[in-house]
């Protein structure tokens, strides 16, 4: 080491010895190739951290140039940026081949990547698997800068996060591929409140210097939608990497023109995304050379020098990499004991009860069994204590320091201990320290200490009675979010039940917790501790629920009633099949032969001798008697997950579908294969090779008489004639993801899919057509069913809701969903909110806002509505010309009238009530008073009026398709001022309160301010690049803004036509909206400091700035008109998909 070097360590010794915790940075080092196993062990032998600290300085300074910069550059990684400053003047000059800092292989350009984002660091004692990195590297290339997925899948403790991490820790492959950089995500079992919490956590560390936006998303969508900003704008061409994904709903989030990386179990969680899609499959285990390698190295030996009890070790592990790192942590502290650790292996003594998790790892419990005994015996309950925490949770230090009643040092010390023997995982925060439990160890302690699990909970929160006040955490505490996150979830597990009611209706913990997280998470632990919190909330209910199971310990796959409904059978990731008596809800078998998660189920036709197929994930089908208690039959031929299977009409065969890319057939009486057929085989091209192509079988349905037989793959309906095997027709859906379900109707040649993008398709198998599409549901459709009569069919869907849908004779679908059509009136009056809205079955409808009271006025044809001025009456057109006035005190028809040729399209009672206006799309306006019953028809626009606008002295404004904005006396009919104001349609006109100006807007991108008073404009407002569809003035009249088809806003100065603002989100390619669509309505605060904007979503603006304030994102999308509150505190507005909001700014 050069002397100046070696003087600056000195120089700072005392520093470094007294503030550095040296096992992460140890890590860096063995990692560089420039400290060995066998020193890190000396260290770690030192009694106290400063000791440890002190020797490995020691070591130091007895090594060489590359040793001081791995140090330097290791407390840089670990946050000790202080400390690194101070060595910094004695960093030794030396040179690098190509430019590149590499030690281990490893440039510092990769180290500063991955750190940066996230991605894990190898584990101490590591092995390469050259052949499955250069796979994924491969997958990855084949993206080529375009959005896409490359999955890796394998069962549990195969080592596929420690493969994904190592596949980017390549210097010339990420410099190449994505050299915007690598982001990490542990996504794990999740539901959706822990989703948006992993989302938000990504995008704050996305945009940490809150460029983008100052809070955080409050909901999935809002941060899918920052994601795909962040991503575009940011930190284009790089790479996300999303670990342990168990749910395809999860990826709907990330689901946004990303290149994507991803680990599962379960490697169809890809099907219903979009864009090119790679696997990669990681063998169960590793070989026994690897496993080998590990255990040289966890006992410092070479690897031909092993025993003879290795081999056999490496055997029992089954491959698992976790599994040998248990065994061979034992061995590096007792490196005597190989016979010993074997035969506790074989014996299989510490076999788990009963198995909890959706893994079956008879080794890993032994490992983990032997691991958890030889622990010292005074931090034996310390380990115990861990059984309480979440999969997939890091957790700080500082709560268990918080359980412990412990110092910060005395906690790492013993945590230590758990990770030296692979029995805790650790990952850096800058200085602090974030510890979890790999899944399957989770498992294992939370089955271990089943009987202890309330206790322990409970001796956590008291703990945290201790320490904390819940409305006193700050967000500057390193436990903060983790109390947030979890402190409901401790309490509730723990039984305390008093507890868990006085924090979850506490003003200041609510305040608190939806200022730092939103308030999508409280909303879900409200739900989810809706049985404890029942007292108070959650009343009422509605719909008849005839019966609730709690049928199983994880996520029930699938349930089907018996043909005579005295059955239901559920199926479930937990690998158990039951059977339930439908009426009493009492179990009345339970089946547990299937060593996978069991995916499909359904009876036989016949109800005389019931019989139930099941399918798994095992590759597995099973026949079960309900009259024995054990399997009839276990059918063998599938290479891949079962995943849908059904009886023949007659009940003779079954068919059954695999991932392996097969539809196969099998003769119930025998139990044996009939015939298969290879529908991977329709997919295949020259453009990409077999081995490559992956075909899931989906699901299938029988035709009536059974001779045919409906198969969905990918894309694709293929319909087979089941005696010949031959395909009678093939229909392509259009869509690019996989269809989820199909049915045959019952009675009929009609089928009905079931797609992610929100909607059903009804089809007509004989000629191949598509007879409907059924829309209404708010997100993904995973199933459907057609009625035993084929008059209408069900559909459920990640909405949370299941429709019923009617089969009619015209061939078109009817959805029981009631919703609303997008042309409402809403009155503002004091503490009321009212709307009148029309909805999809022909009803009138008044809304009270404030209640939710619906009153069903009539059932009309009606293509608008509008209340009179005192609410004594409504009036509405509709599509026959007509205009009608109901009485709204006897609900009756009031007065009616026809004197329009075409669609009625706005309709406005005058200011005194007496006279009703309304614009047709056959160009003209009726003006009628409906008392004397005398009109007046305002004719002259050569084309559909688009709106118009009552002005003072019977004067009215109307605007059309046709590029004029006229004025008309209302009682001569006769016009007063005719503007020429654009040589394509006008879209919009607003008039000034003083009601000198107005201003005109269209399609020829450009806005308009008149005078009354004169002919030509008085400014004309270019800059727009998309259609002006809407424009305001400002309450004072200064101000004008108008909105684009781009979703950009601009606000301008009326007196002279300057431009002030320009309010967009961001600012990104031409071409991709950036308000979710066109802005269609605009609306000014009375002060005029603020602005409601309505498009895709609905956005609030600071005039001042031109920034966004705030944004609402519906579930629907474009949006055509806002409607405000005199105050500005309410608004109100109705989506695409019909669903009505009334919001509220709160105080």
């Amino acid at each position: 080491m050069d002397a100046k070097a070696r003087n600056c360590l000195l120089q700072h010794r005392e520093a470094l010895e007294k503030d550095i915790k040296t096992s992460y940075i140890m890590d860096h080092m063995i990692s560089a190739g420039v400290l060995t196993v066998s020193e890190e062990e000396k260290v770690k032998n030192e009694p106290t951290q400063q000791q440890r600290a002190a020797m490995l300085i020691k070591m130091i300074l007895k090594k060489d140039n590359y040793s001081y910069i791995s140090f330097y550059n290791a407390l840089l990684h670990e946050g000790y940026k202080d400390l690194a400053a101070l060595l910094s003047d004695g960093i030794p000059v030396v040179s690098f081949s190509n430019g590149k800092d590499s030690f281990g292989g490893i440039t510092s350009y990769v180290r500063t990547v991955l750190c940066e984002g996230g991605v894990p660091q190898r584990p101490v004692v590591f092995v390469t698997r050259k052949k499955l990195v250069s796979a994924i590297q491969q997958k990855l290339s084949k993206l080529n800068g375009e959005p896409g997925w490359v999955t890796v899948y394998g069962m549990a403790g195969c080592g596929k996060s420690v493969l994904a991490a190592e596949a980017v820790r390549d210097h010339d492959f990420l410099e190449g591929c994505f050299p915007g950089g690598v982001h990490w995500v542990s996504v794990g079992k999740q539901d959706k409140a822990g989703l948006l919490m992993k989302l938000q956590n990504l995008c704050t560390r996305l945009d940490e210097d809150e460029s983008f936006s100052q809070r955080l998303p409050l909901n999935i969508e809002e941060a899918k939608d920052r994601l795909r900003l962040l991503m575009l704008r940011k930190h284009p061409r790089s790479l996300l990497i999303l670990d342990d994904v168990w749910d395809p709903w999860v990826l709907k989030a990330f689901d946004n023109q990303c290149q994507i990386l991803l680990t599962t179990r379960d490697k169809s969680v890809t099907d219903s995304v979009m864009g090119s899609k790679y696997v990669v499959p990681v063998e169960s285990g590793l070989g026994k050379e690897k496993g080998l390698e590990i255990l040289s190295l966890f006992v410092n030996m070479k690897k031909a020098d092993l025993p003879e009890q290795a081999h056999s070790i490496i055997k029992e592990c089954k491959g698992s990499p976790l599994v040998v790192s248990l065994i061979g942590a034992l061995l590096r502290d007792f490196p005597n004991r190989w016979d010993y650790y074997l035969r506790q292996l074989q014996n299989k003594q510490f076999k788990r009860i009963r198995k909890s998790s959706s893994y079956d790892y008879e080794a890993l419990d032994e490992a983990m069994s032997i691991s958890v005994e030889m622990l010292r015996e005074d931090i034996k309950d310390y380990y115990t204590d861990l059984s309480i925490f979440p999969k997939d949770v890091k957790v700080p230090t500082k709560v268990l320091c918080v359980l412990w009643d412990m110092e910060t040092e005395e906690v790492e010390d013993i945590l230590q201990e758990f990770v030296n023997k692979s029995l805790l995982f650790c990952d850096r925060n800058g200085k602090s320290f974030r510890y979890h439990l790999h899944d399957l160890q989770v498992d294992f302690l939370t089955e271990k200490n089943r009987t202890q699990l309330q206790d322990l909970h409970k001796k956590i929160i008291t703990q945290f009675q201790r320490y904390h006040q819940p409305h006193t955490l700050s967000s500057d505490q390193e436990d903060c979010m983790y109390w947030y996150s979890f402190l409901a979830y401790h309490m509730a597990s723990a039984n305390m039940h008093k507890e868990l009611c006085a924090l979850m209706f506490s003003l200041d913990w609510i305040k608190a917790k939806t200022e730092l997280v939103g308030p999508a998470h409280l909303i879900h632990e409200f739900m989810e501790y809706r049985h404890i919190l029942d007292e108070k909330v959650f009343k009422a209910e509605t719909g008849e629920k005839l019966l609730e199971i709690k049928a199983h310990e994880d996520e029930v796959l699938c349930c089907a009633f018996s043909t005579d409904d005295k059955f239901i059978a559920t199926c479930s990731v937990d690998k158990k099949v039951k059977i339930w008596n439908s009426m009493t809800g009492e179990l009345v078998y339970t089946y547990d032969e299937h060593s996978e998660q069991v995916s499909c189920c359904h009876f036989t036709n016949n109800s005389h001798h019931l019989l139930l197929a099941t399918g798994s994930s095992d590759c597995l089908l099973k026949l079960w008697d309900l009259n024995q208690n054990t399997c009839r039959n276990t059918l063998f031929g599938h290479t891949n997950s079962v995943n849908h299977c059904r009886f023949s009409p007659d009940d003779k065969l079954l068919a059954s579908c695999s991932a392996d890319g097969t539809l196969k057939f099998w003769d119930v009486k025998s139990a044996n294969e009939r015939k298969s057929i290879n529908v991977k085989q329709f997919f295949l091209s020259s453009e990409e090779p077999q081995e490559d192509l992956e075909v899931i079988v989906k699901c299938c349905s029988w035709s009536p008489d059974g001779s045919k037989i409906m198969v969905a793959a990918k894309n694709k309906v293929f319909l087979f004639d089941v005696h010949t095997d031959s395909l009678l027709a093939e229909i392509y859906t259009g869509h690019h993801s996989t269809i989820q379900y199909c049915d045959f109707s019952p009675h009929n040649h009609l089928a009905v899919v079931a797609l992610p993008q929100y909607c059903v398709e009804l089809w007509d198998m004989d000629s191949c057509l598509k007879v409907a599409d059924c829309r209404g549901h708010l997100s993904w459709v995973h199933c459907v069913m057609f009625s035993p009569d084929g008059s209408s069919f069900l559909t459920s869907s990640d909405d949370q809701t299941i429709r019923l849908w009617e089969t009619k004779t015209k061939k078109v679908c009817e959805n029981s969903a009631i919703v609303l059509k997008q042309e409402i009136d809403v009155a503002f009056q004091e503490n009321e909110v009212m709307v009148l809205a029309i909805d999809n079955t022909g009803r009138l409808q008044l809304i009270n806002g404030k209640t939710g009271q619906i009153d069903y006025l009539t059932e009309v044809q009606a293509s608008c509505c509008c209340f009179s001025p005192h609410l004594q009456f409504v009036a509405f057109g509709g599509n026959d010309g007509a205009v009608q006035i109901l009485e709204l005190l006897n609900n009756r028809i009031f007065q009616s009238r026809t004197g329009h040729k075409n669609t009625v399209r706005h309709i406005q009672f005058t200011a005194d009530g007496k006279s009703l206006i309304s614009s047709s799309d056959d160009s003209t306006i009726q003006v009628w008073n409906w008392q004397s019953e005398e009109y007046v028809f305002l004719q002259a626009h050569r084309e559909t009026v688009k709106d118009f606008r009552l002005l003072k002295n019977s004067r009215l404004l109307s605007w059309s398709l046709d590029g004029t904005v006229k004025v008309w006396n209302i009682i001569t009919g006769r016009i007063e001022k005719d503007f020429v104001c654009h040589q394509h349609t006008v879209l919009s006109c607003d008039i000034s309160s003083d009601g000198t100006k107005f201003s005109s807007t269209s399609a020829d991108k450009t806005a308009k301010i008149w005078s009354f008073e004169h002919l030509s404009p008085l400014h004309e407002l270019r800059g727009h690049k998309g259609c002006v569809r809407c424009s305001v003035f400002s309450v004072d009249s200064t101000l004008l803004a108008t909105g684009d088809d781009n979703g950009e806003i601009r606000i301008w100065n009326v007196s002279n036509g300057e431009l002030l603002h320009l309010c967009a989100p961001i600012s990104i390619e031409e071409g991709a909206a950036t308000h979710g669509g066109w802005v269609t309505d605009l609306c000014f605060s009375p002060d005029s400091k603020m602005l409601v904007s309505a498009g895709g979503y609905l956005k609030w603006w600071n005039v001042v700035t031109g920034e966004s304030s705030q944004t609402f994102y519906t579930n629907g999308t474009n949006l055509k008109k806002i409607h405000v509150s005199p105050d500005f505190k309410t608004y109100v507005t109705v989506d695409s998909f019909g669903i009505l909001y009334i919001l509220q700014i709160l105080e």
